[in-house]
């Protein structure tokens, strides 16, 4: 193989390998940002930490393990939230001239969703939906790595998951008067 094949070989894998690490930094810069909005969006107040669902705040959330929905349509609840339900929306006024899901606010004023406490832009939205789709969406149930994954190595919110030690080994004995002399 002549210099210039080699070359060229060379610089095509550099430039393709720098494309390829770009785009999984890119793909991992998302999922920290869907994340940390998933985080101060208090989507953990009803779909818990790990996505679940159950109980929440605004009633039976929906497991997002379980969820079968696209990031497009994710992008679209948190936008509008869903009418006659305790899903909020994410966006300042989603049922204005254009409507949610085609609708005013006049036409689902008896089911209106209720506004979140915190306002999101595009790309936040676009990111916690990418981040459900790509980090929770299809998962198994909870373990110890995907909680530290969320809270960090120290969380002691993670220590329902961790392994258990027996009574014994994990007994702290008191001194006594005899043992202090």
């Amino acid at each position: 193989m002549g210099g210039r094949m080699r070359l060229s070989l060379c610089v095509g894998a550099v430039i393709c390998g720098a494309l390829v690490t770009g785009a999984a930094l890119a793909d991992r810069a998302h999922g920290e940002d869907g994340q940390q909005v998933y985080k101060q969006a208090n989507c953990v107040g009803c779909h818990k930490w790990s996505g679940v669902g159950g109980g929440g705040y605004g009633g039976a959330a929906l497991s997002l393990r379980k969820t079968e929905l696209s990031v497009d349509q994710i992008v679209e609840i948190v936008t509008c939230g869903r009418p006659g339900t305790g899903m909020p929306h994410f966006t300042s006024d989603p049922y204005g001239a254009r409507g949610c899901y085609g609708l005013t606010a006049d036409d689902v004023k008896d089911m209106m969703p209720p506004a979140a406490n915190v306002v999101l832009r595009p790309q936040e939205i676009e990111d916690v939906a990418r981040y459900v789709v790509d980090d929770i969406k299809g998962k198994d149930e909870p373990m110890l790595a995907d909680c530290t994954a969320f809270f960090g190595d120290a969380s002691r919110a993670c220590d329902l998951y961790r392994p258990q030690t027996t009574a014994a080994a994990s007994h702290h004995v008191m001194p006594t008067p005899t043992t202090t002399r």
